[in-house]
């Protein structure tokens, strides 16, 4: 205990359940008017009624396991591949829920808006709490067991608030970077894909070598991400494998290249502005004819060449698909005259230098609030006592 604060688990203060699907072969279970949430909706936020995709019958709800849960609950996702499982949003309104949520209904003396905060912080230590027999999940009990530090009610609500402004900063930041993508998308339908049609198409093959340089074994080690491109993996946060042995099979990749990879379909072609070496499952490419770096760079990475050009070489179905490096090599992509690549590129280029800069800012927001999550939910920080006093 630290000064006034309790230790409790959460079971001590809430009542755990969790929901039910009702039979899907049973047409008159389901397009009722009852919400049915699962845990796709459970993203770390509120979930609202347009949010959901599925609503079940009142024969639905009466004949299955499925029950109601009242607006304002907490729900945690139990079950879920990748980072779901531990998740928590908000209710705010009626619904039913699948088996795979959990409702976490709080008794009186708690406020709800404290313990989504602290649940929020504890995301890493409830992943924890998983059964590691066969698929991962939580279950009630599990849940139960998450271990809480809880002050007084009236130091909960003030630091509730607290945080709560915080993310009304997040979330506004994310809504103005979603507007500028959605500008920046405009602006290259407006600058690129309506002048397509009027500019030469020439086969990658002529504008770009394949390089195969190796036996670089001194050359720094680089990573090719999705969104930051050809990166050294110093700069990446986490666990970063390193390969076994030798590097003396990597490819050298010069600052001005490309890395094309199977997966590439998902996300575009990588630039490289660093030199050093990325595995040898990626394909190089070096400019051999005059372009706008920064062109190709942005293009690249659009929706219009993923789903119009680079679509042509993605070989496969389902989870075997990927690139085939000769068919991309032989599809023609545009190639504008050198002065509209150079003034298209500024362009561009100035809107997402205001998109990085936007996210930066939203890093630095979310790395703060888990700063000050960890020193106030602890009681390490406490709120000025003149705040408390007006939650009494």
């Amino acid at each position: 205990m630290r000064g006034n604060y309790k230790h409790v688990a959460l079971g001590d203060i809430s009542i755990i359940s969790s929901g039910g699907t009702p039979s899907r072969t049973n047409p008159r279970y389901w397009n009722g008017n009852i919400p049915w949430v699962k845990t796709a909706q459970i993203q770390n936020c509120a979930i609202n009624e347009q949010d959901v995709d599925e609503w079940i019958t009142k024969e639905g709800l009466l004949e299955s396991s499925a029950k109601m849960i009242p607006a304002g609950t907490i729900l945690m996702a139990m079950y879920g591949q990748g980072k779901t499982r531990g998740q928590v949003s908000i209710l705010n309104f009626d619904a039913t829920i699948n088996q795979a949520c959990a409702a976490i209904e709080l008794k009186k003396g708690v406020d709800r808006d404290y313990i989504y905060q602290f649940l929020l912080a504890s995301y890493s230590r409830i992943r924890a709490l998983s059964n590691t027999g066969g698929q991962e999940n939580l279950s009630a009990g599990l849940i139960k067991e998450i271990p809480l530090t809880l002050p007084p009610l009236s130091e909960q609500k003030a630091i509730a608030d607290l945080l709560s402004t915080w993310d009304e900063v997040i979330e506004k930041t994310e809504r103005l970077i979603r507007v500028k993508e959605a500008c920046l998308k405009g602006q290259i339908q407006r600058l690129i894909s309506n002048r397509c049609d009027f500019w030469s198409q020439i086969k990658p093959k002529k504008i770009f070598d394949t390089i195969t340089e190796k036996s670089f074994t001194d050359e720094e080690l680089l990573s090719v991400t999705q969104d930051r491109g050809v990166i050294p993996r110093s700069m990446l946060e986490g666990r970063v494998m390193s390969p076994d042995g030798t590097t003396a099979s990597y490819k050298l990749i010069k600052r001005g290249d490309f890395a094309v990879s199977l997966r590439s379909f998902q996300g575009g072609i990588e630039y490289s502005n660093y030199q050093g070496l990325i595995s040898p499952a990626y394909t190089v490419l070096r400019p051999k004819m005059e372009i706008s770096i920064d062109f190709y760079r942005l293009f690249f990475k659009s929706y219009l060449f993923i789903e119009k050009y680079l679509s042509l070489a993605v070989i496969g179905i389902r989870d075997g698909k990927q690139i085939s490096i000769p068919d991309f090599m032989s599809i023609k992509i545009p190639v504008p005259p050198m002065q509209e690549q150079l003034e298209i590129a500024e362009t561009l280029n100035a809107a997402q230098h205001e998109i990085d800069l936007l996210k930066q800012l939203l890093k630095k927001y979310k790395l703060q609030k888990r700063g000050l999550m960890q020193k106030m939910l602890t009681g390490e920080w406490r709120v000025k006592p003149e705040m408390v006093m007006s939650y009494e």
